[in-house]
């Protein structure tokens, strides 16, 4: 088996960093080669979620924060409102009826 470090398709960055220019379509030259670039492509995939978690977690206040304030405010609107809707309790709908005579 050809180790990785040997093979063509390994670069070397300045800071040491190891990068593959392989193709598993095209330029494979072992079976085991498949099997490292999908490990290499499964830990690029990892740390792109982490990195998305990590995210969410620092947007997290903020989201919290502007939920209540959307919370907040549709409460207030619907306080605002509520004058134009009759009263969900019949109790209070009776008040209403007294101008009127009972029916015969």
């Amino acid at each position: 088996m050809i180790q990785c470090s040997e093979c063509e398709h390994c670069v070397r960055g300045p800071d040491g960093q190891t990068g593959f220019t392989c193709n598993p379509f095209s330029t494979i030259k072992e079976p085991e080669c498949l099997i490292k670039w999908q490990l290499i492509k499964l830990d690029l995939m990892v740390r792109a979620y982490q990195a998305t978690v990590e995210m969410y977690k620092r947007l997290a206040p903020l989201q919290e924060k502007m939920f209540r304030h959307m919370q907040k405010e549709v409460e207030e609107m619907d306080e605002a409102d509520s004058w134009k809707y009759e009263p969900d309790d019949p109790s209070q709908s009776e008040g209403e009826d007294e101008d009127r005579p009972p029916p015969r």
